[in-house]
């Protein structure tokens, strides 16, 4: 076990490293943070910000001379830097887990192996794929890179075989993915803890909504049969498991019309849709990270209260939002993320809807958005 007074680097310094950073600092945690951004999120609140790209052999030797153990806040670090760091100190989650995570192609088939269903795909590594692809997959499909696409980006639906042709070129012809479109009912996402000891600490099931590609609200517990979470908190260990992961990770899931679950992506890191636990979970997300990393026993991951999480992007920065109606609501507690910069589709903070229903929860979410502008930018 890594005890409270040890040292814990984070690879990125966004807001999910600058939360992790407040959670291992209130857990007794020295914290370092090595990310290029001057005005990190993360890095400000850390003890020591390595100013540095992700490849600097210097800042890599001295966060593993610094630490006791490192993680991630985002999936694409370079998996060489962490084999780099793993000789110095522990490195969770691992290069090899990662890499899985980096690629679609890779997660898709991993996650076939290790008992998920997923959309229908093909691989097309050049333009000489794209006609096989299209006769395997064919009207409506969606192309995807399999690598560094996010939050809507880097993907494009299509309904032929020109407009497939049109799309890849727009993309830059890097290799992608050709997905049969699905007829969803809903988006859920599993959010779990894996540590060392195979020990597993599953958050409820969140039901995600998204707009413009972005997540826009979480509700908790999602509105699904128990037999649905069973099924989807199966999956996602399975997942989990079979890469011998540890850390925090997001399994996210569609549900179709017929209760087919089918694996969407997973996010080897704590993840937009597990925010909730910030307010509503006796062990929030970034405390169970801390805890995975450090070898601890997993925290309870029991949802106190319903609650409804609301993302704020930059869009409704214009004006600066009035903070003081949100937090006139009962129940509305805000996370700002500390970004000096707002802009359009940027995630600057979230705040979560609690009340003793989740009809209620939902109300004052739906009411606030609508106050916010959030919806109608």
């Amino acid at each position: 076990m890594i005890l409270p007074g040890a040292t814990l680097g984070v690879l990125g310094g966004g807001q999910l490293g600058r939360m992790f950073t407040l959670a291992a600092k209130v857990m007794g945690y020295r914290v370092v943070v090595l990310d290029p951004d001057p005005a990190s999120p993360a890095g400000e609140l850390a003890d020591i910000h390595l100013k540095a790209d992700y490849r600097d052999a210097v800042a890599l030797l001295r966060m593993g001379d610094l630490c006791d153990a490192v993680t991630t806040e985002f999936e694409n670090v370079p998996a060489a830097s962490l084999d780099m760091l793993a000789k110095h100190c522990f490195v969770a989650p691992t290069p090899a887990a990662l890499a899985v995570a980096q690629d679609r192609l890779a997660e898709k088939s991993r996650a076939r192996e290790f008992g998920c269903d997923t959309a229908p795909f093909a691989n097309i590594e050049s333009a000489d794929d794209l006609a096989p692809a299209w006769e395997r997959i064919a009207a409506p499909a969606l192309l995807k890179t399999r690598r560094l696409g996010y939050d809507g980006k880097g993907q494009a639906r299509v309904g032929s075989l020109d407009e497939l042709r049109a799309a890849y070129a727009e993309l830059g012809g890097v290799p992608c993915l050709l997905e049969g479109f699905l007829a969803l009912e809903r988006e859920v996402s599993v959010v779990l803890a894996r540590n060392q000891d195979d020990e597993i600490a599953f958050f409820p099931l969140a039901e995600n909504q998204h707009r413009q590609g972005i997540l826009d609200i979480s509700i908790v517990p999602a509105r699904v049969s128990d037999s649905i979470a069973s099924d989807a908190r199966r999956m996602a260990a399975g997942l989990a498991h079979g890469l011998d992961y540890v850390g925090v990770m997001a399994v996210e899931f569609f549900i179709l019309s017929d209760g087919r679950i089918v694996f969407n992506e997973m996010a080897p890191r704590p993840h937009n849709s597990g925010h909730f636990t910030l307010d509503a979970c006796a062990t929030d997300q970034f405390q169970q990270q801390v805890r995975a990393l450090c070898g601890l026993p997993l925290g309870d991951p029991r949802l106190l209260s319903p609650v409804v999480m609301v993302n704020l992007l930059g869009d409704v920065w214009q004006p600066l939002p009035d903070w003081e109606k949100l937090l006139r609501r009962p129940g509305v507690q805000l996370h700002l993320y500390g970004k000096a910069e707002a802009r359009a589709g940027r995630k600057m903070g979230h705040y979560n809807c609690l009340a003793e229903t989740l009809d209620a929860a939902l109300r004052i979410a739906l009411d606030s958005r609508a106050e916010l502008g959030i919806g109608n930018t």
